[in-house]
């Protein structure tokens, strides 16, 4: 491990992350010498010491995050930056495409990562099962067919039960995930399930929603450990079936649950890379509270929202961040690892300490200027329960104590808050769920007190909302 860290403390070659923040890979550069992050918000207000926001400049509406990354790419200031790195500069991103891909190339840039064709194959939420069923990682019961009504609905799914929950090949965040129990939940949603092409429906079961990460290299599949999900909390997000964050602690669930969680994604892993895919990628795994079955939620062949909770835990510390053995993997660099030793040690619940983040979204049906928002950095949690400003700060390590927390704000004065709008993440020591999985008293007030500092205008007219991941 030593060579490994050594490896990229003395590394030469320029890799940028280009994204609409850095939450996703925060810290990354204090752990790889020549690491920028190339973003469109600027969250730190130009505190950054390795933050590259471009000034604005003229451009489409953006649909969407690789919308976002294709713009930077043909930034003239972000192009300049990338040439003054150095030779052969190496880029990674939280999604791209294929015209990413072209961009990169007409920048003389190496994507480091699989290619888009493979990645949105296997992001393919139909397809995810038949490679889960390939590697033996069970989804929840269910059948993969076209929808046609709700008739037909009803006569594929009868073996599933009533109360059903139908998702499309493609989506996040809760936006095509249906949950139906009767004809009228279905009109709800016709429009997006009829001729969507395969439909994922899935018998209801009651249970919890986790996550894990890992990482598959050509020396085996390093797995990082299980956590939580917050899921669908009104407080947090509009929509209920969305993620909108996560806890880390060492008992997550039952060691046994772990384990489990553990061998699936070793598995998956290995799947994964006889699929032609490799590097890092997440699976969510839904646990059956009334059997405690496991199964395959969804696969995220990239790196997610949960990525700064793996990457900055314990263990991360103590050997290396996930991230870096994707790194390692794409750099052509030969290298031996003994991945079993590097898993049993990572799922010693020594080498987890208990961390929390949430992603705060505009939960009202409202559209509106912001005018006021809490700047990043550290704030402190009063005994009255009164959130205020402690101090600046870009990383996570700084909160001292439960009673302080890292807030990264991502819509700030100026922008829309519309239903959606992204507004900030707070990650804090400790938990902010109870045992049975419910937002506890300090996570809400943490929510009111960080919500309350947004303030906007009302805008007359009102113009068209949009809503896309920038996560």
């Amino acid at each position: 491990m030593s060579d490994i860290r050594r490896f990229f403390h003395r590394n030469e070659t320029p890799i940028v992350f280009i994204s609409a923040t850095n939450f996703n890979l925060l810290g990354m550069d204090e752990w790889v010498r020549n690491f920028k992050y190339i973003n469109y918000i600027d969250c730190f207000d130009g505190r950054h010491p390795n933050v590259i926001v471009p000034s604005e400049a003229p451009h489409a509406e953006f649909q969407s995050i690789e919308d976002i990354n294709n713009y930077l790419l043909q930034h003239k200031e972000v192009l300049d930056f990338v040439r003054s790195m150095g030779k052969d500069p190496k880029s990674v991103f939280l999604m791209f495409d294929e015209e990413t891909e072209k961009l990169a190339k007409k920048a003389k840039m190496d994507v480091w990562f699989p290619k888009a064709s493979l990645r949105t194959r296997v992001d393919n939420k139909i397809e995810t099962v038949r490679i889960g069923d390939k590697a033996g990682v069970p989804s929840v019961p269910n059948v993969l067919s076209e929808i046609t009504s709700y008739d037909h609905l009803r006569e594929v799914s009868k073996a599933l039960g009533p109360d059903l929950v139908l998702q499309s090949a493609f989506g996040d965040s809760g936006h095509t995930t249906f949950f139906i129990s009767n004809e009228k939940d279905f009109k709800k949603h016709e429009a997006e399930i009829v001729g969507q092409g395969e439909i994922k429906v899935m018998k209801r079961i009651n249970c919890r929603g986790s996550a894990i990460e890992a990482c598959t290299t050509k020396q085996g599949t390093i797995v990082g450990p299980l956590m939580t999900e917050l899921v669908g909390f009104k407080e947090l997000t509009p929509y209920k079936g969305g993620w909108c964050g996560n806890e880390i602690f060492d008992e997550s669930f039952t060691p046994e649950i772990r384990q489990k969680a553990r061998d699936y994604t070793f598995k998956f892993g290995e799947q994964l890379r006889k699929e032609g895919y490799r590097g890092y990628f997440e699976l969510d795994f839904l646990i059956d509270m009334d059997t405690n079955e496991m199964y395959l939620g969804e696969l995220n062949p990239r790196i997610t929202g949960a990525s700064s909770m793996t990457n900055h835990a314990a263990f991360a510390h103590a050997d290396a961040p996930l991230f870096l053995f994707h790194l390692l993997e794409f750099s052509g660099v030969p290298f031996e690892l003994d991945i079993q030793a590097l898993n049993d040690r990572w799922a010693d619940p020594d080498n987890i300490d208990s961390w929390s983040q949430y992603v705060m979204k505009h939960t009202e049906d409202s559209v509106d200027i912001i005018t006021e928002a809490p700047e990043s950095g550290i704030y402190h949690m009063n005994p009255d329960g009164s959130i205020e400003y402690s101090r600046f700060d870009y990383h996570r390590r700084a909160v001292a104590s439960e009673n302080e927390a890292f807030f990264l704000r991502i819509s700030g004065p100026g922008d829309y808050r519309y239903e959606g709008a992204d507004l900030g993440i707070l990650v804090t020591r400790g938990r902010l769920m109870t045992d049975n999985f419910k937002l506890n008293k300090r996570a809400k007030k943490w929510i009111d007190g960080m919500r309350s500092k947004f303030i906007g205008r009302s805008l007359q007219p009102v113009p068209q909302a949009g809503a896309y991941k920038i996560l």
